[in-house]
This record gives structure tokens, sequence and C-alpha cells, in this order.
């Protein structure tokens, strides 16, 4: 089952979290990446990079939820909450992924 994950940040979180603990959180996507198939900031109109965007393989929200807690951005305090939502794919790659009817 797929999940989106929306993360919302801190707006008051240190400025430096991010550059800080790059290298690790990302260390962690890599090892994760049978479960976490695509991983990113979302972007404001002023372009500044804030929250993020997580989509998840995974058998049940908790097996998400445990994810999330050990991300090494987690216990920082850029993450002000997140949501894990299912997400049905429909489409990808220029082709339905259900068919007709």
């Amino acid at each position: 089952m797929k999940f989106a994950v929306l993360f919302q940040n801190a707006t008051d979180a240190d400025p430096n979290i991010r550059k800080t603990h790059m290298s690790r959180h990302l260390g962690f996507l890599q090892s994760h990446a049978d479960m976490i198939e695509a991983a990113g900031p979302l972007t404001d109109d002023a372009k500044e990079g804030r929250d993020g965007l997580w989509i998840v393989e995974a058998a049940r929200p908790e097996d998400v939820l445990q994810l999330i807690h050990e991300d090494p951005f987690w216990p920082t305090g850029l993450r002000k909450s997140f949501a894990i939502l299912e997400w049905k794919q429909v489409y990808a790659c220029g082709k339905s992924l259900i068919g007709p009817g």
C-alpha cells in the first residue's frame, strides 16, 4: 500500500538544522529505499524550501510512523507535525494503473 507523508516544519526551528543533519537524513532515506520511494522539500511562492513530502510503500500506517520517528530529522525540532495519508496511485509514466470502468 502506498502512503503520502506530508511534513510541516516548525517556523521557529534553527535554520541550520537541514544543513547540519542533511547527510544523515539522506543516508537514512537511502537505507530505507525499499520503502521510501521518493522524498523532498516542498517550495513556497517565494521559492523557499519548506515542509516536506515522502511517498512510502508499506503494509500499515504504523510502519510509516516508525520510519518517521527513526529519521534523523525527527528529534531535531525541524518537524512541527506530519500527516500520513493512504494514496491510491492510478496514473504513472503516461499510463493508467487501473482498468476501465
